[in-house]
C-alpha cells in the first residue's frame, strides 16, 4: 500500500542565504522533516534581500535538502533597503520621521513594525500553496511574528494544525526580563489568539517556556522545549586536541559581535590574565563573526580587537566549514549578553567540539543550565575583569592538560544536544497527529 507523504508548510523570514542566528534552526527543521518522510514547502523572502543588505552565507543554501521546495515572496522591504539612492527624499532627509510614518503600513495589518505589512501576502501565498498541494501541518518560526500567520490562516480556513516556534520571544525582552508589550495590547491579544489555536508551541529553553506558560496557562500541555542543539556539517565538530598547543594556546570566539556582548569586559580580563599567567602570555584570542547584525560596526570591533596584540579579529566563517576553524582552537570563549532567558545556539556547538570553554557571561543566564554538567566548562563568577581573568587562566590550564580521552568524554556528554535528538520527538508526535499512523 502506498503511504501518502504528509505536506509541511514552513514559514521563515530568515532562510538561506540569511546569516541570522535562527537560520540554522530553520534549515535543521526542514531537513529533519524531509528525512522523516515529509514533503516540505518553505515560504520565505527573496534571497537578494539578504545578499544586498545584511550579507549572506551562500554555502548554507547548499545544506537545504534537495527535496525541499522554496517559495519566495516578491515583497518590498524598506527596512532592508540599504541603497540610499533609491530612498524617497523624506527618508533621506528625516529617516526616523519617515520610518515612523512608514510603519503605518505594518501596524494596520499586524502589530509588528517593519513586518506587519506582509500579512496579506503571506495569507494569499499559504492559501495558494494549500490549493495546489493540501497542507497537513504548518510551522511558523519567529521572529518576525508575522511568520505565524500562514498557519493560523490555514487552520481557520481548512482546519490545518499549526506549530508556533519561538526562537526568541515577542513580548519578553530576554536580556532584561522586562515585558515589552502588555497582555492587553494588540500584540498581546494576537499572541493569545495564535497560541490558543496552536497544536504545539515550541521554545528554545525552559526559562522562556515558563514565562509564556505563566502568561498563557492554557498552553501548558502544548508548550514544549525544543533546544537549538547543533548539527554536523562537512567537517565534524568533534575536533581532536591540537598538537601545536604547547607553542601557544589559541582561544576562539565565533559569533556576532553586538553591543549586548561584553567584549570590553572580556578584553580587560584578557589583558589581566596575560599579565599574570605564563600560559596566557603566549596565548592568542581569535574573534570570528560579523560585527553587528547588519555588519555596520566592523570598524569598531576591529578597533577593540587591536587594543591588545594577542587579539585578532578575522571576520565571519561559513557554518558549513566551521569545523576547520574549531580545529585550530585550544579553548573557546562563550561570550553572551546578560539575561536569564538567554541561551544562544553557539552554546551547543561549542559543547559539541569538546574544547574547554571559558563561559564569560552572567551566571544567571540560561546557558549556565545547559553547560552545568559539562566536563569542559569553566564559568566566570561575574563579569568583573578579575573574575574573567581567573576564568581565562583556569581555562588555559584545562586546555594545556586536556587529553584526547578527556576531549572524547566532553564530546560524548554533548551528544545529547545533537539537533535531531531535539527535533525527532516532536516530528514523531506531529506525524502521528496528521497521519494517525507511523510512516513506512
Amino acid at each position: 500500500m502506498t503511504v501518502t507523504r504528509p505536506h509541511l508548510l514552513y514559514t521563515a523570514w530568515g532562510f538561506p542565504p540569511s546569516r541570522a542566528g535562527g537560520v540554522y534552526r530553520a534549515v535543521a527543521t526542514v531537513n529533519a522533516f524531509a528525512r522523516s518522510g515529509w514533503d516540505v514547502t518553505v515560504l520565505t523572502v527573496p534571497r537578494e534581500l539578504f545578499v544586498s543588505s545584511t550579507g549572506g552565507d551562500l554555502l548554507l543554501e547548499q545544506r537545504v535538502d534537495s527535496s525541499v521546495r522554496v517559495e519566495r515572496l516578491a515583497v518590498s522591504t524598506p527596512a532592508f533597503e540599504s541603497d540610499i539612492t533609491v530612498w524617497p527624499r523624506l527618508r533621506a532627509r528625516a529617516p526616523e520621521l519617515w520610518t515612523a510614518w512608514d510603519w503605518r503600513h505594518d501596524l494596520r495589518r499586524f502589530p509588528e513594525p517593519a513586518y506587519g505589512r506582509f500579512r496579506p501576502e503571506l495569507e494569499r501565498a499559504a492559501l495558494n500553496i494549500h490549493s495546489q498541494s493540501p497542507v497537513d501541518l504548518a510551522i511558523g518560526t519567529a521572529n518576525p511574528n508575522v511568520d505565524f500567520i500562514p498557519g493560523w490562516t490555514l487552520h481557520r480556513s481548512a482546519g490545518v494544525p499549526y506549530v508556533m516556534d519561538y526562537r526568541d520571544a515577542w513580548r519578553l525582552d530576554v536580556f532584561s526580563g522586562r515585558t515589552l508589550l502588555a497582555s492587553g495590547s494588540r500584540a498581546g491579544r494576537w499572541e493569545r489568539t495564535l497560541q490558543r489555536g496552536a497544536a504545539e508551541v515550541w521554545f528554545v529553553n525552559e526559562a522562556i517556556r515558563s514565562w509564556h506558560v505563566d502568561a498563557h496557562p492554557g498552553i501548558s500541555e502544548r508548550a514544549h522545549v525544543v533546544a537549538n542543539g547543533y548539527e554536523q556539517y562537512d567537517v565534524p565538530l568533534a575536533v581532536p586536541v591540537r598538537a601545536e598547543r604547547d607553542k601557544g594556546l589559541v582561544f576562539g570566539y565565533i559569533g556576532t559581535v553586538t553591543d549586548r556582548v561584553p567584549l570590553n569586559a572580556l578584553l580587560e580580563g584578557w589583558r589581566r590574565a596575560r599579565a599574570r599567567d605564563p600560559r596566557m602570555r603566549s596565548a592568542t584570542l581569535v574573534i570570528h563573526g560579523y560585527a553587528g547584525h547588519f555588519g555596520t560596526s566592523a570598524a569598531v570591533a576591529r578597533e577593540l580587537a587591536l587594543s591588545d596584540p594577542g587579539v585578532r579579529f578575522e571576520g565571519p566563517v561559513s557554518k558549513s566549514t566551521i569545523g576547520k576553524v574549531y580545529a585550530g582552537f585550544d579553548a573557546l570563549v562563550l561570550l553572551l549578553g546578560t539575561g536569564r532567558y538567554v541561551t544562544s545556539g553557539k552554546v551547543y556547538e561549542y559543547a559539541a567540539t569538546g574544547i574547554p570553554i571559558a563561559a564569560i557571561h552572567d551566571p544567571s543566564n540560561a546557558a549556565s543550565e545547559v553547560l552545568a554538567a559539562s566536563p569542559a566548562r569553566v564559568a566566570t563568577r561575574s563579569l568583573m575583569p578579575d573574575d574573567i581573568s581567573d576564568a581565562l587562566v583556569e581555562t588555559a590550564a584545562l586546555a594545556c592538560s586536556q587529553t584526547p580521552a578527556d576531549r572524547a568524554r566532553a564530546q560524548h556528554w554533548a551528544g545529547q544536544y545533537e539537533r535531531s535528538r531535539q527535533l525527532n520527538p516532536r516530528i514523531d508526535a506531529l506525524t502521528r497527529l496528521v497521519t494517525r499512523e507511523p510512516l513506512s
